[in-house]
């Protein structure tokens, strides 16, 4: 995946909170974690995007606490804008910056992601309302409790922003199988704004009924946010950031889908595969939602919640 040169990159979009310390606050409901990586404690749930079952239980504890209280237009309470001592502001203002670094690259795929959803979802109904992601190292307390380099990518819908810890790369990767690829990168990312579009649209909710299993709507709220991804990857080069995506680009997407399934994942610890627990959705399942909303480019695609997944 590579960027336009000369596209103007909006480093406002991304929080830099790297080296800032703990304690900030902020907000914290789900995203992707993996088994034995913690998810957030306190004060919400992170919706999640991920890798393994932890996460599902931040992400619906900040999911109750902001979902009881609606939708509210404009900027969360809270949320801060532009970079917090950060280099992002100097250093990331091109595509040439994305092509070069994987922070900037992080400002590009939200770029683009935004530039997207801000189109398309008033074809759904309702208006996009931007968000920020936020990228830090050390500890930071969220709307969802406390997150840590081992919470692993995800969605606050108590504060609309998304939390990643550029570390998570590495160990999906290295531990999982995954593809540091640029557009497995941007996968990840697009998925944790799949869970801001569901936020938006009012559905997020669905995942948080206690039900686990391949047909369960936490399983059908997380493949809907991987083909919402899709989606985004299937219109990216029409946002203007992005260059055309080549086969091996979107095999190492998918190669990623697949290392985050439950039943990978499962496998992958020793304990044997749990069918009736999972929240996330089989390999074969996510490979196959990422791939119809790239291949139907069209977010009606992603109905995941009627009939069978």
């Amino acid at each position: 995946m590579t960027f336009k040169p000369g596209a103007r990159l909006d480093p406002g979009q991304v929080r830099d909170l790297r080296g800032a310390g703990g304690g900030r606050r902020l907000g914290l409901p789900g995203g992707f974690n993996f088994p034995g990586r913690g998810g957030g404690s306190g004060g919400g749930l992170p919706v999640g995007g991920g890798i393994g079952g932890i996460i599902i239980l931040i992400i619906v504890v900040v999911a109750i606490a902001y979902l009881s209280g609606g939708l509210g237009g404009g900027t969360p309470s809270g949320q801060q804008t532009g970079p917090i001592s950060s280099s992002l502001q100097q250093e990331c203002r091109t595509g040439a910056d994305a092509n070069a670094r994987q922070d900037c690259r992080i400002v590009g795929y939200v770029n683009s992601i935004q530039a997207y959803w801000t189109t398309a979802l008033p074809q759904l109904g309702r208006s996009y309302q931007m968000t920020q992601t936020t990228l830090f190292s050390d500890p930071v307390d969220t709307g969802c409790g406390q997150a840590t380099s081992q919470t692993g990518p995800f969605y606050c819908p108590a504060d609309q922003n998304i939390y990643l810890e550029l570390g998570f790369f590495n160990v999906l990767e290295q531990q999982y199988g995954g593809s540091s690829a640029p557009l497995a990168q941007a996968y990840v990312v697009a998925h944790e704004y799949g869970h801001h579009i569901q936020n938006l649209l009012g559905v997020l909710g669905r995942s948080q009924d206690g039900t686990t299993g391949p047909t369960s709507s936490a399983v059908r709220v997380e493949l809907q946010a991987d083909c919402y991804a899709g989606v985004w990857a299937g219109n990216a080069v029409n946002t203007g950031y992005i260059e055309p995506l080549s086969e091996s680009e979107v095999a190492e997407a998918l190669e990623s889908a697949r290392a985050v399934g439950d039943d990978r994942i499962q496998s992958q610890s020793g304990g044997g595969i749990h069918p009736e627990s999972w929240t996330h959705g089989s390999s074969d399942q996510r490979e196959a939602w990422f791939k119809t909303g790239y291949l139907e480019a069209d977010p009606a695609a992603c109905d995941t919640f009627s009939g069978g997944i």
